[in-house]
């Protein structure tokens, strides 16, 4: 008889048999040793689990799992992050729950392979995982359902698979209502600056920017669709780059407020007033958007009940609850500021 047939306790031969390795590669899996290929490891993995068994690592920890989860940013750099962290926190606070933060461009081990890292979860006691805008390939989420690690992800740069709960905002809507308030304002020449070119919610701000212009009967102009990413280094160089333009924009709508803060940097050194010669808008409306100079039109994302949001489905599922959607999306609404104004005839 083998694992998977009905031993209520699966021995290592038997699973060893299930999967052709020795018993001994049976162990080291079990031990979480890493001298073990990955395919190896996944293939036992995979026995252990249609077998029903768990090692004594995870019966220890099963109490640390039940209220440890795990924030995975980026990089803590970015205004977007520190609110979507406090949102989290909040939740957190309230639903008893502990939580630990990962930044993925200082990991100590980067090394670390899909395998390696889901069986660290395990080991570390996290009973789940929020993921902010970073990019999780197919086989690292595989290891974490294998481990039955729930995750949550928010603003994604690759599409999710469709049993991964996400979490974000009406970018398409938001987009739009940018580019709508900058025609309202007589502005025709509108550039959009905006993120990595396969993220998600870049590519819906960037459709509703085009079908605003289109809904009057605008082309986007050539070489006034900047992507980059989501710093304000981007919005300097993608400025820098609008302005070399011999029809230059009169209007810039930028896909975060990170990058809005790198465009008016740039036109200030270039002499350019905002938002006499250049109006802008961002998205997200943190507190960045607040405090610069001029104070920034900006789309408002609810970045607090994002990060709740991700904390409550993942919480969620850790109660195995089934989730009515796998999809939370949350409304934008237009914050106008001082940074946007009617064009002028100058440079109509």
């Amino acid at each position: 008889m083998t694992a998977a047939t009905g031993r209520r306790k699966p021995t290592l031969a038997a699973i060893a048999e299930d999967t052709g390795v020795s018993a001994p590669t049976v162990s080291k899996v079990i031990n979480g040793r890493e001298d073990v290929a990955p395919e190896t490891r996944a293939k036992v993995l995979a026995a252990l689990d249609a077998a029903g068994y768990r090692s004594p690592l995870q019966r220890r920890v099963t109490a640390a799992r039940s209220t440890v989860v795990e924030l995975v940013f980026d990089s803590m750099t970015s205004a977007y992050n520190v609110e979507i962290l406090n949102g989290v926190l909040e939740g957190a606070g309230t639903q008893g729950a502990e939580v630990m933060i990962s930044v993925t461009s200082v990991m100590p081990e980067p090394h670390m392979g899909p395998e390696q890292r889901a069986q660290r979860m395990v080991d570390e006691g996290r009973a789940g995982l929020i993921v902010v805008t970073s990019a999780f390939s197919s086989e690292q989420l595989s290891a974490f359902r294998r481990r039955q690690i729930p995750v949550v992800v928010i603003d994604p740069l690759n599409p999710p698979p469709s049993d991964v709960v996400s979490v974000g905002a009406t970018n398409w809507a938001g987009g739009k209502a940018a580019t709508e308030h900058l025609l309202g304002l007589g502005h025709q020449k509108i550039a959009y600056v905006g993120g990595p070119e396969a993220a998600e919610c870049n590519q819906a701000r960037l459709h509703g920017y085009m079908a605003a212009l289109m809904a009057q009967g605008l082309d986007v102009k050539p070489g006034y669709v900047q992507m980059g990413s989501f710093r304000t280094a981007h919005g300097t160089e993608g400025l820098k780059r609008l302005l070399t333009l011999d029809e230059r924009p009169t209007a810039v709508f930028a896909g975060s407020d990170s990058i809005a803060i790198g465009v008016l940097a740039e036109a200030r050194r270039n002499g350019l007033n905002v938002p006499d010669d250049l109006s802008v808008v961002g998205f997200d409306s943190t507190y960045q958007a607040e405090e610069s100079i001029p104070p920034l039109t900006s789309v408002a994302q609810p970045l607090h009940e994002m990060g709740r949001a991700a904390l409550r489905s993942l919480l969620r599922q850790l109660n195995g609850e089934v989730l009515d959607s796998h999809r939370v999306e949350l409304a934008t609404q237009l914050i106008v500021r001082e940074s946007t104004a009617a064009v002028s005839a100058e440079v109509r």
